[in-house]
């Protein structure tokens, strides 16, 4: 009769930490989600390292392990794998996952800094760092995700419960924000201006993230925000308030200078005013589109220091921004909608003093 758990095969084990941790669940997100991190999960698996059960993972369990000894998987083979593997000169049959000079990004990258980070690893506070020992262990609510006998409907409710007990409100409102802006649900999505006005804008990742930039955006860090341009791809104008505008003399043409939304704080003695580029896969401020919103602001008589550009992104650990940080502006921000309450700034000549 078992006294091990059932195993998981490595695939399904992957597939599983994908379900678990999805887009925009941290910044971070491939760590639990890598090759290298599937080989650790089904690895504490395999041996049963599990707080409570005594039994301790350590990374030579997972840089020794083989593709040979992962199909073994009586009680006997699993047990004398965990202890063999750790005795000097002891590794598996077959050829071994990684180098054992992996040991210290799967200790670091893979399991304290991210397993442990969200509460699903953990670490035997006892063993020093730099020990060979095992100290890393499952949390036991997150080990049962990978009951083989769970699935469908049953995986869907055990997966929600670990989240919500283990994850942060942070992590969660990620999750919730990054899957809105991957569409589904109707058509459009109507967006709230500051003065309660509605408009609808066309379903998809950009207006997600244009929704969140007037919504959560404009309030947080303007004092009394108000909506001056928004508009869609291919610049068709959603709304303009062409009086607002003039009244505090800036002209609005939709031609390709503008960007997605212009927004305007009114609270100053000179109002700001704030141009967002909207990116969901492409197309951030970068130099070239800073200077060219420069020249709208100075060809309407606004000093540069009462003038703001902000690249907003739906997650900084989605590929948009991957893709496009390293051709941000300096002297502008990046925001993004999974993180509301932080803003990045590019600093032009700063400095380290506060």
């Amino acid at each position: 009769m078992s006294t091990l758990p059932a195993l998981l095969s490595w695939e399904d084990v992957q597939v599983r930490l994908r379900e678990i941790f999805p887009d925009g669940i941290v910044s971070d997100r491939h760590r639990l989600v890598s090759d290298v991190a599937t080989s650790t999960i089904f690895m504490a698996l395999y041996i049963n390292a599990v707080e409570g059960t005594g039994i301790w993972l350590a990374p030579k369990h997972v840089y020794r392990m083989s593709d040979v000894q992962a199909a073994l998987i009586s009680d006997d083979e699993r047990s004398g794998y965990a202890v063999s593997v750790m005795k000097p000169g002891g590794r598996a049959p077959g050829t071994q996952w990684y180098q054992d000079t992996t040991r210290e990004s799967i200790r670091d990258d893979t399991l304290r800094e991210a397993f442990v980070v969200v509460g699903a690893v953990t670490e035997l506070a006892t063993v020093p760092t730099t020990s060979g020992k095992g100290r890393y262990a499952l949390q036991p609510a997150f080990a049962a995700l990978f009951d083989p006998k769970i699935v469908a409907n049953d995986l869907d409710a055990a997966i929600a419960a670990w989240r919500t007990k283990h994850l942060t409100k942070g992590a969660l409102a990620r999750i919730a924000i990054v899957k809105a802006g991957a569409g589904g649900g109707g058509d459009h999505v109507a967006l709230t201006f500051p003065n309660g006005e509605t408009r609808r804008m066309k379903k998809g990742p950009s207006s997600e993230i244009t929704k969140s930039v007037i919504e959560v955006f404009a309030p947080r860090f303007m004092v009394d925000p108000a909506v001056l341009f928004v508009s869609e791809s291919g610049n068709k104008v959603v709304a303009r308030d062409d009086a607002l505008a003039k009244s505090i003399g800036l002209q609005i043409k939709a031609d390709k200078d503008l960007p997605d939304i212009v927004l305007a704080d009114l609270a100053p003695e000179h109002p700001l005013i704030v141009f967002v580029e909207v990116v969901a896969t492409d197309g951030p401020i970068n130099e070239r589109r800073k200077a060219a919103l420069e020249s709208v602001a100075s060809g309407a008589g606004f000093p540069l220091e009462h003038v703001a550009f902000v690249t907003a992104y739906l997650d900084r650990g989605r590929p948009a921004f991957k893709k496009t940080v390293g051709t941000l502006a300096w002297g502008s921000f990046a925001w993004f909608a999974g993180e509301p309450e932080h803003l990045v700034r590019l600093e032009a000549n700063g400095s380290l003093q506060r």
